[in-house]
């Protein structure tokens, strides 16, 4: 485990995400423009449903976020972000994002993103850790949300 903090070009901006990330005890919290919106489900599945069905608001948001694994950064990637603050990410989402040159700050770097129960890796960071593209994670998420349903 590893402990770094990078330093984010929107700081002062960042700030107010990672605030409302632990104040109000959410998932995940997206700035797109002047919107604020805060989410509360566990793992990638708001991500995914804001990639599907409003993908507009990925396009350029700061996101501060409580656990990022290789599958939300390729979400994040697809959805063109501009910065990610993450509490805890996993070595292979660090390296996504800086392929694609997204700032990324964060408390904690870890090998892998465990699962809930902390017995085995997470299911969706262990299907997407042989992706080579962020399209090819995608695919790999959506057939496990589809396995849920």
């Amino acid at each position: 485990m590893n402990t770094h903090r990078t330093t984010a070009h929107n700081a002062p901006a960042m700030q107010v995400l990672i605030d409302l990330l632990f104040g109000e005890q959410v998932s995940c919290v997206v700035r797109s423009g002047d919107t604020i919106r805060l989410f509360r489900q566990r793992g990638v599945k708001d991500l995914f449903r804001l990639l599907k069905e409003s993908p507009g608001e990925l396009r350029g948001a700061l996101i501060a976020d409580k656990v990022v694994g290789k599958g939300a950064a390729a979400l994040m990637v697809l959805g063109g972000i501009r910065e990610l603050y993450a509490d805890v990410i996993s070595y292979p989402a660090l390296e996504l994002l800086a392929r694609k040159r997204i700032p990324v700050s964060y408390s904690i770097a870890v090998e892998r993103i465990a699962n809930r129960t902390q017995t085995g890796p997470c299911p969706i960071e262990e299907r997407c850790m042989a992706c080579e593209s962020p399209e090819e994670c995608l695919r790999k998420i959506e057939e496990f949300i589809s396995s849920e349903s």
